[in-house]
């Protein structure tokens, strides 16, 4: 479809690239402001207590050091959903809790400073285990949490927010299954997303309630609001987002070091930069949350779902900001993946003494279907159905309906993605390959292959409000203003693409305003695949607005209806008299076009990922490799080529295919220390390791705006890791229940060895 259009659709250079490959681009480390001051941050070495004093004496006597701030000295900010967490708390409740910040001239000050204070604490029980956090007599987090358990529901989705997924009648259901499975199933290793760029901050504080952030996240714009409400509402707050070097979702829960920041340069008066290190940023940030559930299937021979019932519980750490929101959209997902219409599925969101959980790719979705596609793998095998054709079934079709995180009913008005499904499965040599359930695909020795194969899909491509607005200029130039920060995708640009082809302008003539709250409109951030639809629609609208403004504006110098005219390269004509053409220069040099574009909500679209895996395992060592990963996805129009090829083979990292088999976070249940928070211990694929990886990408129009395009990068990562351990098992010819298939647990299912732990299991 790229003929169609100028520039959509075809690779074009980045805005960014020039600075990016020469080594301009100034991340937030790299930026300096005059008499900046360094913060850092003392943490809790346990990971439940009492602070019982704290004497910090010594600390300010060092030189160099400007403000050592504690729990007693600190306003009541609170974050978190609902807002119970505080910046600085007489109670840490995991091992990195915030105990005191220093400010200081250097980091090497400010570190020195950290050992300085001299802490005593009241050492309390801790728990680490989601089942001994919900008994009795199980150590209390928070007052306001009784039981352990988080507050479920969120406010911002509406009066109706889904909190649960509960329809039909599941004992009917039950009955009408010719087949049952039942048992417990974890997505329990809690990866982390690990963007390069670890998490940071530069806050000046200027008085008496002004407050200026520059921040790395993908989503500026929202930091303003949340830390508004953090400040008590007290505060005008605004927000600079520069370049983020890389977020994967987990920088929207920056709030707290944004907020130490704050606080520091509040007492200082001088702006205040926090950066993590790299073991702050693995032991003390954002993890994917933990997932369990204990659940039922039933399931016709004809891969008819009858019912689903269970209990799905969720580990979000010491606290909560998005658990809750995942664990809507999560239920909202798992509907358009498994059309079925009885449903009894209870999340229960619960407190345990380590970092917290929150927002990563996949938002909910994947720790529900990576513990649930196992279960219904089961019942798959006992009516002996082809896991392809299965899915094929169940996924959404045009017409059908779900409710999303709102909690309304939406009927799906998308593509029938039966002919990507298909096309992939071609591709990648499905129906050669699979031999049936837990049947490996080759053996050579004691080296066995097996293929797996899993889907996902979002309708929060279409989640929020975005605006922007379009000025057109009399030099024939056109500035897109939006709040929207480049995060590594290259949707600026995309943006930019947008506005060219409406306009007709060239590129180079098309510029972007900086992320500053202060000048754009609102802006909820690219998240959930929402960059190309919802983003997309708003810019296009402002693109629109000010073309008709324009044409409103010079029609009569050209003696013709606005509905006549179009414009190209900076000039306007009459379409069917190209030769009376006048520049936009004609509009007058102290005049100015702007126009307007605004994104209402759409939850009736969603896009759709299948991921093909071939795995091969040693049986000898229990050593696990990926061979080859298909994506099958449609996009309905691509905006940019390479972009998009990035981000499907992005399908590995951040918490994606590579949490099935050796990315986990490894916590202490003695001490609540994370054993391989730093870049050797904790394992990643580096590039000698890549698989073969193809794509395969269809264009079916949507029903979506004017490109007819919908966003899919946000959903790579999540089908892989449920058909990696499908893959696995049918590689062993036993089944794999729990999340990463270490060698271990690969010897342990083959009764080489006894795995020490290991809860998940089919009943």
């Amino acid at each position: 479809m790229t003929g169609t259009y100028r520039f959509i659709g075809k690779a074009t250079p980045r805005k960014d690239a020039a600075d990016i490959v020469t080594g301009n681009t100034r991340f937030l480390n790299d930026i300096k402001i005059q008499d900046m001051l360094y913060g850092r941050v003392l943490r809790s070495p346990h990971p439940h207590a009492f602070i019982t004093g704290i004497d910090k004496t010594k600390a300010l006597k060092l030189t160099g050091v400007k403000a050592v701030i504690t729990w007693e000295d600190a306003p009541d900010w609170k974050g978190g959903t609902p807002r119970y967490t505080r910046v600085l708390d007489r109670k840490v409740r995991f091992v990195g809790d915030a105990v005191a910040l220093v400010a200081a001239t250097s980091v090497e000050a400010a570190q020195e400073a950290l050992g300085l204070i001299d802490v005593k604490y009241e050492v309390l029980p801790a728990v680490f285990e989601m089942e001994d956090a919900l008994k009795p007599d199980a150590p209390q987090l928070y007052d306001e949490y009784p039981g352990n358990i988080v507050t479920p529901g969120v406010p911002f989705f509406g009066p109706k927010n889904l909190k649960e997924v509960v329809m039909g009648d599941v004992d009917k259901g039950f009955e009408e299954a010719e087949v049952i499975t039942e048992g417990t199933f974890g997505y329990e290793n809690i990866p982390n997303p690990l963007p390069p760029e670890q998490p940071g901050v530069i806050a000046l504080w200027e008085e008496p309630d002004s407050v200026t952030l520059w921040v790395s996240n993908q989503a500026s714009y929202m930091d303003k609001i949340t830390l508004y409400h953090v400040f008590d509402r007290k505060a005008q707050v605004r927000t600079i987002g520069g370049p983020c070097g890389g977020s994967y979702g987990s920088k929207f829960m920056s709030w707290i070091v944004q907020a130490q920041a704050a606080l520091l340069s509040k007492v200082t008066g001088k702006p205040v930069k926090i950066v993590f290190t790299k073991e702050e940023h693995l032991a003390a940030f954002t993890l994917r949350p933990g997932s369990r559930m204990r659940a039922k299937v039933g399931m016709k021979k004809d891969g008819t779902v009858t019912a689903i019932s269970g209990r799905w519980l969720i580990d979000t750490g010491y606290y909560s900001m998005t658990t809750q929101s995942q664990v809507a959209v999560g239920c909202g997902e798992v509907q358009i993946m498994v059309r079925c219409p009885n449903w009894d599925l209870k999340p229960v969101i619960v407190c345990t003494n380590r970092n917290a959980s929150g927002i990563v790719r996949g938002f909910g979705g994947q720790e529900l279907k990576c513990a649930l596609i196992p279960l219904l793998s089961l019942a798959m095998e006992k009516v002996n159905i082809d896991p392809l054709e299965f899915f094929k079934k169940n996924y959404v079709k045009p017409g059908d309906g779900y409710f999303w995180r709102d909690g309304i009913w939406y009927t799906y008005r998308g593509v029938d993605y039966t002919k990507t499904m298909d096309k992939g499965a071609q591709v990648f040599g499905w129906k050669e390959k699979w031999k049936g359930w837990l049947k490996p695909t080759s053996v050579n020795g004691a080296k066995r292959t097996g293929i797996g194969v899993g889907v996902h899909g979002n309708a929060d491509i279409g989640e929020d409000a975005s605006e922007a607005y379009v000025r057109l200029d009399p030099n024939g130039t056109a500035m897109l203003f939006s709040c929207v920060t480049e995060h590594g995708t290259g949707q600026r640009t995309n943006f930019v693409k947008m506005v060219a082809e409406v306009l007709q302008l060239p590129m180079e003539r098309v510029f972007v305003t900086p992320s500053d709250s202060l000048i754009n409109p609102y802006e909820f951030g690219p998240a959930g695949s929402r960059g190309t639809y919802a983003i997309g629609s708003a810019v296009i609208a402002a693109a629109q607005d000010a073309r008709q403004k324009l044409f409103e504006l010079m029609s009569p110098m050209l003696g013709a209806e606005p509905s006549d005219l179009d414009t190209f390269d900076g000039t306007v004509f009459i379409k069917n008299n190209p030769e009376k053409r006048i520049p936009w220069k004609a509009m007058s040099i102290d005049r100015t076009v702007t126009g307007y574009g605004r994104f209402e909500p759409d939850y009736t679209l969603s896009n759709c990922m299948m991921t093909f895996v071939e795995m091969e395992v040693d049986t000898e060592t229990g050593k696990v490799d990926l061979l080859r990963v298909v994506n099958a996805t449609d996009v309905g129009q691509i905006i940019d080529p390479p972009g998009l090829e990035g981000q499907l083979n992005g399908c590995l990292g951040s918490g994606g295919i590579d949490s099935a088999i050796f990315e986990e976070t490894v916590i202490d249940h003695k001490t609540g220390h994370i054993l391989n928070a730093n870049m050797i211990d904790y394992k990643w694929r580096t590039f000698s390791e890549l698989p073969v990886i193809d794509n395969v990408v269809f264009e079916t129009p949507f029903p979506s705006h004017r490109f007819h395009a919908v966003g899919v990068g946000e959903i790579a990562t999540t089908p892989g890791p449920s058909a990696v351990l499908m893959a696995v098992s049918n590689a062993i010819g036993t089944w794999l229940h729990e999340y990463p298939v270490t060698p271990e647990k690969v010897l342990n299912a083959l009764g080489k060895v006894t795995q020490k732990t290991g809860k998940p299991g089919a009943t």
